[in-house]
């Protein structure tokens, strides 16, 4: 199994380019199940979860190819209708197939979600939008089978904001009778960007990036080709490791817009960070003058869960004390254990953490548990005195491109070690 070996104290510097959203791109993927022919998806990120999605997709037919950034989807020849379990179970985001499937064929069969331990994260909403809509649901043996004519138009309120939930609604609801519309929707930048490349392809869709979005079904659709946006997680991600290092880099392929409650609780700390056109220059405060903060993770426009752990690893290093409170995932704590195993003061009551600064992190063999634990990790190493190994680094694979490169391009001591340990 790969581990990481990261030797922490040096600055960075340079620039670091960010991949296309791996939440975005799973979403467009699966929409190229609406329509026939060859959709083409630039920016696309070489991450585990693309490869496994691409998977899933040619398991049910479809031709799948890479080159350059670019997936081509050709969905002619699709003819399974279902999502296996033994790839579906690697990854959450494969539910979006279910949407899309039993929109353009009347029937789907998919496998119960995986993915990231970090708490309860049910499908519910997803079934109970598509039953409103005229499926009919049954389980069976792990998965889930939906059947219907043709999907109608109907009124659908979600009890929580739930991101794969609108994007499997809208999608399903693009081929529908009629019109849908989702209130309580879900607003991130990786619903809007599926809507706007959904409304390309055809679709006449209102709303998103909203609380409300409103589908007018139509009868068939094209494919496009597409750009995906930057990955707003990444971007974060840089943000803290330049500012837990004290480093001064630029961050290429960014959208600020997307970013901005990051980037403002982020400054509480003492980073610095400008627009420099679709760029960010970022540099962070001098060794031991991080500033604490407190941070409540919230759904979009707010601050994000998945850059919850990241944070946590910043503010370990604060000179004061931080509180953080997790209010998506309740089990979203489990980094905590092994930044401690670095030498952070952190307290766990209910989904409270408070962090209480420390002067510095020490190097150790950690363990990651999920993907923004795994980057939680990475920050933290790269301050951190000494040497540290940070075992099954698959999660991270999942969502960051080459991030050993990336660092390393930025003047970082980090290698990747196939295997067993040297």
């Amino acid at each position: 199994m790969d581990r990481l070996i990261i030797t922490g104290g040096k600055r960075l510097s340079g620039e670091v380019q960010i991949s296309g959203a791996k939440n975005a791109a799973l979403p467009l993927m699966a929409s190229t199940i609406l329509c026939k022919g060859e959709t083409v998806l630039s920016n696309i990120p070489g991450l585990k979860d693309i490869m496994t999605m691409s998977e899933v997709l040619a398991n049910m037919g479809a031709g799948i190819s890479v080159e350059g950034g670019c997936l081509r989807i050709n969905t002619d020849t699709l003819m399974n209708k279902e999502a296996p379990y033994e790839l579906v179970k690697t990854m959450r985001a494969s539910v979006l197939t279910l949407g899309p499937m039993v929109a353009r064929f009347g029937c789907a069969k998919v496998s119960l979600p995986g993915g990231c331990a970090i708490g309860a994260r049910p499908i519910n909403l997803h079934l109970m939008g598509l039953e409103k809509m005229g499926a009919k649901i049954t389980l069976s043996q792990g998965y889930v089978v939906a059947k219907a004519k043709r999907l109608k138009g109907a009124t659908i309120y979600c009890d929580i904001s739930t991101v794969t939930g609108t994007e499997n609604l809208m999608m399903a609801a693009a081929l529908a009778k009629g019109r849908t519309i989702i209130e309580n929707a879900a607003r991130e930048p990786e619903v809007e960007d599926l809507a706007n490349a959904l409304v390309k392809m055809g679709a006449k869709i209102s709303g998103a990036g909203s609380t409300v979005i409103e589908i007018e079904g139509v009868d068939e659709l094209r494919p496009i080709d597409y750009t995906i946006i930057p990955d707003r997680i990444e971007t974060g991600t840089f943000i803290t490791i330049a500012g837990i290092t004290g480093s001064n880099i630029l961050i290429k392929n960014s959208r600020y817009d997307h970013i901005a409650a990051i980037a403002e609780k982020l400054r509480e700390t003492g980073i610095i960070i400008t627009e420099e056109g679709d760029a960010l220059r970022v540099i962070g405060p001098p060794i031991g003058t991080l500033q604490p903060a407190d941070v409540r993770t919230m759904p979009f426009p707010g601050f994000p869960t998945d850059m919850q752990a990241q944070f946590i690893a910043l503010t370990s290093m604060a000179a004061g004390t931080s509180i953080v409170r997790e209010t998506i995932f309740e089990n979203r704590y489990m980094h905590v254990a092994e930044l401690k195993r670095m030498g952070a003061h952190i307290e766990i009551e209910d989904n409270i953490a408070t962090v209480r600064g420390v002067q510095r992190l020490l190097g150790a063999p950690v363990m990651a548990t999920d993907l923004r634990a795994s980057a939680s990790l990475v920050v933290a190493a790269l301050a951190a005195e000494g040497e540290t190994i940070i075992d099954r680094i698959y999660h991270l694979d999942r969502g960051y491109e080459k991030i050993e490169d990336k660092i390393s391009n930025l003047g970082g001591d980090i290698r990747r070690v196939k295997g067993g340990r040297t």
